[in-house]
């Protein structure tokens, strides 16, 4: 029934105009035409992300949104860094950082969160 159909990753903010900051000012993301002001969705890759004004923003503790930036990972890091973007570090089992980037075995992965607390990833492998 869906297995034939687009998904997209959806992300609560509280905050639309920060949220723009952030996504299209930080990440480079191109903004879609809104059907409303409190909702928004961005244009990434052959993907969207829709980000939607809720109370409940940020309350999500895993991973909201996932980018599959293939060997890119290291210096997307540290373009994004460069915007002002912290990133996260986790103790993970078989895991090893180098710099911000979380390393186990082939994967390299990155996490980092939007103003909000929503948590995001760069991942090395393809989607």
């Amino acid at each position: 029934m869906l297995g034939d159909k687009d998904s997209i990753a959806t992300v609560a903010v509280k905050n639309m105009e920060a949220a723009a900051k952030f996504y299209e000012g930080k990440l480079g993301l191109t903004a879609l035409p809104a059907p409303e002001a409190s909702v928004r969705s961005y244009k990434n890759g052959s993907s969207k992300l829709l980000v939607y004004e809720s109370q409940f923003a940020g309350t999500n503790k895993a991973t909201a949104a996932t980018w599959f930036v293939g060997s890119e990972v290291d210096g997307i890091v540290k373009d994004l860094k460069a915007k002002g973007v912290a990133f996260e570090k986790y103790d993970m089992p078989n895991t090893t950082h180098e710099g911000d980037v979380h390393v186990s075995g082939k994967m390299r992965v990155a996490w980092f969160k939007d103003p909000d607390g929503n948590i995001h990833a760069l991942i090395n492998q393809s989607s």
